[in-house]
């Protein structure tokens, strides 16, 4: 049977992941320190060929056993927890990289590296091509993250040329979906969770620079058809479509039926992304893959997931 390892497998998107490398009939060793993660995220999965270890991926990561593949996921991704944890974010993505490419060579492994849109940082570039190098501020707030992912990339990189290990890059746009933190700081659970307690939601900025959203299980199809490629440069993984924030919180309070109202606010960061939109015909072409789920259908299942989590006390809708 095959084994996969996953860092950051208790977290949003790596618990969905460890769901899917299960149901394809691998083992898999979830690797965290629930700093962001949850352990809940994965108690379903116990029995099931699926290895739980708390461990912090800054120290070396030892894995008795064989295994084929290494997934890192593990890293802050919201600007709470990266302005937050600035010294743990950078050293995720320094030191954890290492460790995690480290464990893929030891075990002659296949490995996959979940980086981010932020490496494009404030694109003058739209939509942004994997061939775009990014316009990146070195010493702002978001530099923690941003530059983390940027350097995870480059020793993935020097790792498959030097040491010809195999590697793939995932380069993710905002993903959404249930096992999100409410109060993650990130737009979608921020939104969703003001509109079902029925009060105001909070957009920074002018509500004008846009993003888009892909729907958790088309990233996990994503990531799992990348992770089977031979495609060692980096891939967009996000939806090919776009709105303004200012309309996504009222296409939020609609889905809810909320009575909210929508506040502005200045900036949390300097450096905020003004437009964000993958171009995905890499992904398209030498993948398959395009997204599935529509943004309606999408935050329909996600509002219920949140919804279910809030006491009726909390919830006014």
């Amino acid at each position: 049977m095959l084994r996969a390892v996953v860092t950051g497998g208790s977290g949003f998107i790596g618990s969905h992941m460890c769901e899917r490398l299960l149901a394809e009939g691998y083992q898999v060793v979830c690797v965290d320190n629930f700093v962001t993660g949850c352990p809940e995220n994965v108690c379903h999965l116990r029995d099931s060929g699926f290895e739980l270890v708390k461990h912090d991926v800054t120290k070396p990561i030892e894995i008795e056993r064989p295994v084929d593949c290494v997934l890192h996921l593990a890293s802050p991704a919201s600007p709470v927890d990266f302005l937050n944890m600035p010294i743990q974010t950078l050293k995720v993505g320094s030191l954890g990289t290492h460790n995690a490419l480290g464990l893929a060579r030891a075990k002659g492994a296949r490995f996959l590296l979940a980086s981010t849109s932020e490496v494009y940082g404030d694109p003058e570039v739209h939509p942004q091509p994997e061939s775009y190098p990014g316009k990146v501020n070195p010493t702002g707030l978001r530099s923690v993250y941003d530059e983390a992912k940027r350097f995870a990339e480059a020793i993935t990189m020097a790792y498959h040329r030097f040491h010809r290990l195999e590697t793939r890059i995932a380069r993710i746009f905002n993903t959404y979906g249930p096992r999100m933190r409410l109060n993650d700081g990130r737009v979608v659970p921020n939104f969703i969770g003001q509109a079902l307690r029925g009060v105001p939601l909070t957009v920074y900025g002018d509500g004008l620079q846009t993003r888009s959203f892909c729907y958790v299980d088309d990233l996990v199809e994503g990531l799992w058809r990348l992770l089977n490629s031979d495609v060692d440069t980096p891939v967009n993984l996000g939806a090919p479509f776009e709105c303004t924030v200012e309309d996504f919180a009222r296409l939020i309070i609609r889905l809810i039926g909320s009575h909210s109202e929508i506040i502005y606010k200045p900036l949390l960061t300097e450096d905020d992304p003004r437009a964000r939109r993958p171009d995905t015909a890499k992904a398209e072409a030498l993948l398959g893959w395009v997204p599935r789920v529509s943004l309606e259908e999408g935050l329909g299942r996600t509002i219920e997931w949140f919804r279910s989590r809030l006491s009726d006390e909390e919830r006014a809708y």
